[in-house]
């Protein structure tokens, strides 16, 4: 196996999947010769040509309307949107368009659309490039949101993704690209969609979270396990639409607690929903109420405050404690 960082991961299951099949296109602002503003794609046009790998204009609107005339016409497209805060130019493109195209076509047409976009804090970027939107996409009926946490992952699912025959919107965390390396196998494989992950088994606790988040959380259990011995399990999910919800019950059977991690605002998303399928499905295993530990709800912050706005392992330290002693 090759050791990568994400950004390679992602560009490596571009590479795969470009050769695979004739009718992958990978096109946004920059991400043909300059190869994107992170390198997710550098290379490719040389490799595959300037009709498979291409610039747009600047211009999101165009960018989403393109990717979905592509995909009724039997092509798979990658757009890249360069950053997650740039998407509501494409929103109607997006959740209009690309996520209805099956139920308002009786089944004719589909929308094998990957929107790829950068997300995320705590790397002192610019407003509107370091929000954290998947709220707003969980909401869509049609379309899948994919937010990896690791390398193996990112490409797994990235490949996943782009077979799928719905739109998926595929986040990646700003914070994740070079953060560190891992063992990633070469050729071809999936992650599945739409199934979660437990990246560290526990008995008492179960965090849920994504993206960073997951990496943040492990750093809260391994803290708390070595101040209190407690056994924190806390699960990846990968594909916040749809849901797995069923992994999630499986581990509060066991663990009779949780809190729920996300970088976004607290009200509603991703957090919000988990909490009610919980209460839904497993609330009798429930011996204290599910907490979240999110951003506040504020416009996300200039780069000079963001550290104080984002949560750390402090913060959910103190939230499994509150769960521990309720």
């Amino acid at each position: 196996m090759a050791q990568m960082n994400m950004i390679q991961a992602i560009k490596d299951a571009l590479r795969v999947e470009l050769a695979r099949d004739k009718n992958v296109l990978l096109f946004g602002e920059d991400v043909g010769h300059v190869g994107g503003v992170f390198r997710a794609t550098e290379g490719l046009q040389a490799e595959f040509g300037e009709t498979r790998v291409f610039d747009t204009p600047l211009a999101e609107s165009a960018i989403g309307g393109l990717a979905v005339g592509l995909g009724v016409q039997g092509f798979r497209p990658v757009a890249e949107i360069q950053f997650v805060g740039f998407i509501y130019e494409a929103l109607d493109q997006i959740c209009v368009q690309a996520a209805r195209m099956r139920y308002r076509s009786g089944g004719r047409y589909n929308s094998p659309i990957v929107f790829r976009t950068p997300f995320g804090g705590g790397v002192k970027a610019a407003e509107l490039h370091t929000d954290s939107l998947e709220g707003l996409l969980i909401q869509t009926p049609g379309i899948k949101v994919v937010v990896p946490s690791n390398p193996y992952d990112a490409k797994g699912l990235m490949i996943a993704a782009i077979r799928d025959n719905d739109p998926v919107f595929f986040m990646e965390h700003l914070n994740l690209y070079r953060a560190f390396r891992a063992e990633v196998p070469e050729g071809e494989y999936t992650v599945e969609l739409g199934k979660a992950n437990v990246v560290r088994e526990g008995a008492d606790v179960t965090i849920i979270t994504y993206g960073l988040m997951v990496h943040t959380s492990i750093k809260a259990a391994e803290e708390i396990e070595k101040t209190r011995g407690v056994k924190v399990e806390v699960i990846d999910l990968r594909t916040l639409m749809p849901l797995d919800i069923d992994t999630i019950v499986e581990s509060i059977k066991k663990t009779n607690r949780a809190i729920i991690v996300q970088e976004a605002q607290q009200t509603s998303g991703v957090a919000a929903e988990v909490i009610a399928q919980i209460n839904e499905k497993a609330i009798l295993h429930l011996e204290a109420p599910v907490l979240r530990i999110a951003g506040p709800d504020t416009i996300y912050p200039f780069a000079q405050i963001e550290d104080a706005w984002l949560p750390t392992p402090t913060r959910i330290v103190d939230g499994l404690n509150r769960v521990l002693d309720f």
